[in-house]
């Protein structure tokens, strides 16, 4: 790693606010939102998302609900490929399939809309942070049900200790994240 990739990870990490006990107590939520409004910080981790992927044939980005739009749309627009969204229940209007997951505090369900992509279509799953991998995981079953291809998945922030990663692996997806945290 370039001592200029050194100094932007640093850069995005203290853009990055740790708020305790959100959304319940006992987690320490890194809050991205206080990086994503620093103009140098966003470019950074675009720019992060685009090198993994501009040498990639990729058709979409999938953007997981909310914080993964943001990154996701960025990044379809620099890959010059489409941005599709997965979303919590009830909030697409066509019909969609959908995928029930369990995550750090709790459960949930995420859709996506059947016809969003077609079979053979190559997609990036993108999130802000990876915890659990619950969602990621999720995410890419529904992708694989439509029988799309997994790129990879990406997230700005991955939580070590809660091994997301190794879970993800283990469903046979890769895992691309920017920063590393260990909240032990």
């Amino acid at each position: 790693m370039t001592t200029t990739a050194l100094d932007d990870y640093k850069y995005v990490r203290e853009h990055i606010r740790m708020v305790p006990d959100f959304p319940k107590k006992g987690i320490m939520f890194l809050d991205i939102t206080t990086a994503v409004k620093d103009a140098k910080a966003m470019q950074m981790m675009t720019d992060f998302l685009y090198e993994q992927f501009k040498d990639k044939k990729v058709d979409y980005v999938a953007g997981i609900e909310s914080r993964g739009f943001i990154f996701g749309a960025a990044l379809a627009y620099k890959l010059g490929c489409g941005f599709i969204t997965i979303r919590k229940p009830n909030k697409l209007p066509a019909k969609t399939i959908r995928e029930d997951y369990t995550l750090e505090y709790g459960t949930n369900t995420i859709e996506i809309h059947e016809d969003a992509i077609s079979a053979g279509d190559r997609v990036v799953v993108i999130d802000d942070l990876l915890a659990t991998g619950g969602t990621a995981i999720a995410a890419c079953n529904l992708i694989k049900r439509i029988g799309a291809e997994v790129v990879s998945t990406a997230f700005i922030i991955e939580l070590d200790p809660l091994k997301g990663r190794e879970k993800i692996e283990a469903t046979g997806n890769k895992v691309i994240s920017m920063l590393n945290y260990d909240l032990d």
